[in-house]
């Protein structure tokens, strides 16, 4: 198993890229850490708003998606965080200092792209759960234009 650093995974730049690294990944799985720090971005004096860590699991799914292109030898490409239907976490923000572990696990995914992952952050007292739904089509081109329009259903019209 390859672990590559974070930035060659996640076709985030920058302060955006909000894990440190990757523990370990496998076929349907990854796991990733971060360490909240002062500075960083969405970190407030409380920590590391939890409400945010909908965006840690996301790049979490993101990571997991470069490591399988990668094995694979092909091109990190972007992806598309779709939404979740629930959000549960026990503290309004992760301390500073606290080492935050996040889990994201395959539930789904079909040939077009979507799929689906079963997430969580885990730090000493704290927790928090999600299920996310994304997107990751071949090509993701026509839905970065913007002169591209989306009709209801998400297709490109």
């Amino acid at each position: 198993m390859t672990l590559w650093p974070i930035e060659t995974l996640l076709p985030h730049a920058g302060t955006m890229i909000l894990l440190d690294r990757v523990v370990t990944w496998e076929a349907e799985r990854i796991v990733c850490e971060r360490t909240v720090r002062r500075g960083d971005a969405f970190v407030e004096a409380a920590g590391f708003p939890a409400w945010a860590g909908v965006e840690l699991m996301a790049q979490t799914i993101a990571a997991w998606n470069g490591c399988q292109v990668l094995a694979a030898g092909g091109d990190i490409r972007p992806g598309f965080l779709l939404g979740t239907r629930t959000y549960r976490a026990n503290v309004d923000a992760f301390p500073l200092g606290a080492r935050l572990v996040i889990e994201a696990v395959r539930s789904f995914h079909d040939d077009d792209g979507m799929g689906g992952f079963a997430c969580r952050i885990d730090a000493p007292g704290m927790h928090a759960e999600a299920r996310l739904s994304v997107f990751s089509p071949p090509d993701p081109s026509p839905f970065l234009d913007p002169r591209n329009n989306l009709d209801s259903n998400g297709s490109l019209s």
